[in-house]
């Protein structure tokens, strides 16, 4: 059995601590059975938002003419694109397997693993074939994988998950999908912007229904103006024919009593199908309870503030914890990590201004806390929207969209929510305010802000009067805002 000071399970943002293990002078293990660099790298952000810019470009081009410009494709080498995408994916992760294997003071285990104990691992597969090792420190970064809903006839279908998808050397001619998250919405957005049709099987009201509910019931109205959208319906059985794939759909949640006479259920057909319902920690193929590592009802480690397990010497970081499915979370939570164990002193990670966003068309970006969020907790807050198109760029851009603030009634920041161009970038501004300023309205309104840059409709969001949230029949947000009468300021 080998022996180690710290070990980690997974090549993501995990190798950020064991780098930082490394330069403590410890011995260092890292076990991997895929690719290196995790999900992000290899089958999730970095191929998708490349994929995904030359659909922005695409789409560039198709608006010309709304500004007086004709323009058109004379032809798409779909398959280069995404070739050429594949082949740089590929070779930032052999740069890393370079890297680790040359290095002296990291050892590299390609290979699956089962911890059999405390700290200790059992390996299968590769050269490392039965091999166990164990370490003082443990950490998992394991990650997730793509979710299989309980649809009738699944395990009889060839269905895409994002993974197949972002391999696709040729867009289907009309592609299903089954979710209405994340990656439903942005690879709809790239399938349907390079000619498929798209349509969309939700269970929730709205897509994205994690995000601010005005924001999602304007993002769900615009894709609906481009895609077949079913939103409302929990997808139940699928099947499968020669060069087709039909997807059936009833309401959800299914009314009963006299109204379920009324149900009309749907269904849709097309060439191809992608499940994009969720995705599902990678605890079960670890066989964490072996080590004494709890984990809670939907399979993701437990932890303490600190990102300790529930074992005494394991520590874990990333999707597998659950907390939020997004990289810059767990490189977040890997800094927290490393100052944890090499630190003086312990210390909460901190997620109070984790943003998010989504590279669709349009844009979605948010922090902090949702409308609906506020409402559900009872607590006193005041909000508003402001609209792209009362800008001077966001006119010359023929943008659409908005920027909705919330406040508390002394206006400290409790939330920025974002759909319209560009909202990843706009929504750092907010995040900066919250977590480096004073992490009130005065951080944005009082910074000077480029004239006439898409960024005034951040500052102006900011600088209008609020509405009272409606937990409230009427009243002011004191000295940052009034009521509001939904009129934009110039």
């Amino acid at each position: 059995m080998e022996e180690y000071d710290f070990l980690v399970v997974g090549s993501g943002s995990g190798l950020d601590v064991a780098n930082a293990a490394a330069n403590q002078g410890l011995s260092v293990a890292v076990v991997e059975k895929g690719r290196l660099g995790g999900t992000c790298l290899n089958r999730g952000c970095i191929p998708s938002k490349q994929l995904l810019y030359h659909a922005d470009v695409m789409e560039t081009i198709e608006r010309a003419d709304e500004f007086e410009i004709d323009a058109t494709v004379d032809g798409v080498r779909f398959g280069e694109i995404v070739r050429e995408v594949t082949a740089d994916v590929h070779g930032s992760s052999d740069s890393i397997e370079r890297g680790l294997r040359s290095s002296d003071r990291i050892d590299l285990y390609q290979a699956e693993a089962r911890f059999v104990d405390d700290r200790t691992l059992e390996l299968a597969g590769g050269d490392h074939d039965g091999e166990r090792l164990t370490a003082d420190t443990v950490l998992v970064a394991a990650g997730t994988r793509p979710a299989t809903p309980p649809i009738d006839g699944i395990g009889t279908v060839d269905y895409l998950t994002s993974r197949e998808a972002l391999q696709l050397e040729s867009p289907p001619d009309h592609l299903v999908i089954v979710g209405g998250g994340y990656i439903a919405a942005e690879l709809g957005q790239f399938f349907g912007t390079f000619g498929s049709d798209v349509s969309i099987v939700g269970r929730r009201p709205n897509l994205l229904p994690d995000a601010d509910e005005e924001v999602a019931a304007e993002f769900t109205e615009r894709y609906a103006d481009r895609f077949d959208v079913y939103t409302g319906y929990e997808a139940t059985a699928v099947m499968e024919s020669v060069d087709s794939v039909t997807v059936e759909a009833r309401p959800f949640p299914e009314p009963e009593g006299d109204a379920a006479s009324d149900v009309e259920p749907v269904s849709v057909t097309g060439d191809e199908l992608l499940v994009a319902a969720g995705r599902v920690p990678n605890t079960d193929t670890l066989n964490v309870e072996a080590a004494g590592i709890e984990t809670d009802a939907a399979g993701f480690v437990e932890t303490d503030e600190y990102l300790r397990t529930t074992a005494d010497g394991v520590w874990a970081l990333g999707d597998i914890v659950g907390e939020y499915l997004l990289k810059h979370n767990a490189n977040h939570e890997a800094r927290a990590v490393a100052r944890n164990l090499f630190g003086e002193a312990l210390e909460p990670v901190d997620y109070s201004a984790m943003p998010f966003a989504v590279f669709g068309s349009p844009e979605v970006a948010g922090v902090g806390l949702t409308e609906q969020e506020l409402r559900a907790a009872d607590r006193e807050y005041a909000t508003r929207t402001y609209r792209y198109e009362e800008t001077a760029r966001g006119s010359a851009m023929k943008a659409e969209g908005f920027v909705k603030p919330i406040i508390d009634l002394e206006g400290e920041i409790l939330g920025c929510h974002i759909v319209g161009p560009e909202a990843s970038d706009l929504i750092q501004e907010v995040v900066v305010a919250m977590t480096a300023g004073s992490g009130t309205v005065r951080d944005i309104r009082e910074s000077i802000h480029i004239h006439p840059a898409l960024s005034e409709v951040v500052q102006r969001a900011f600088s209008g009067e609020f509405t009272l949230g409606d937990t409230h029949d009427h009243g002011h947000s004191g000295d940052h805002g009034h009521e509001h009468d939904h009129s934009h300021d110039h």
